[in-house]
């Protein structure tokens, strides 16, 4: 595999299969990344040592998943300059919500780019157009998986209008 320029982290293991989906799209878009799990509260001092050390090892982009205080994207983001891109996720008695607020609630300075709750896919597809800025063939490989999605669409529109009569 070549050089990680995605970082994706999560506060914990249970977070890992939503993580997993962004982790899958970078792959089908040929995007080398690396996973780690680095809870802001329980391993403060390993979620700075990452954020901090990221692009000195070749990360271009930083994906956090996390649920309930889900700080872990605001940690990372305080510690590098790098585009960070939070994923809240559903957990606890708000189911998500209380992740949404505090990741997409950051101070001025401090920004975390924030896709919606369980977004772990559209995570990956940011990555993607943020890396694309500078690699065009990314951007040609993102706009091939639109397109597809679009015939795909048109199809399935195509098969529902027939079984219509």
């Amino acid at each position: 595999m070549n050089k990680p320029l995605v970082g994706i982290l999560m506060g914990s293991e249970s977070d890992l299969p939503v993580m997993e989906k962004g982790a899958q799209v970078l792959s089908e878009l040929g995007i080398p990344w690396e996973m780690d799990i680095s809870s802001a509260h329980r391993l403060p001092e390993k979620t700075a040592e990452y954020a901090r050390t990221a692009r000195e090892r070749g990360i271009e982009v930083l994906i956090c998943g996390a649920g309930m205080a889900a700080h872990l994207a605001g940690v990372v983001a305080s510690h590098t300059t790098l585009p960070v891109i939070g994923v809240p996720l559903k957990s606890g008695a708000l189911n998500g919500v209380d992740a949404l607020y505090s990741t997409v609630q950051m101070p001025p300075g401090i920004p975390v780019a924030t896709v919606a709750v369980d977004g772990g896919k559209n995570a990956a597809y940011l990555a993607c157009s943020i890396l694309s800025i500078k690699r065009p063939e990314l951007a040609e490989r993102l706009e091939q998986f639109r397109e597809q999605t679009r015939q795909a669409l048109l199809a399935t529109s195509r098969e529902l209008k027939a079984r219509q009569g």
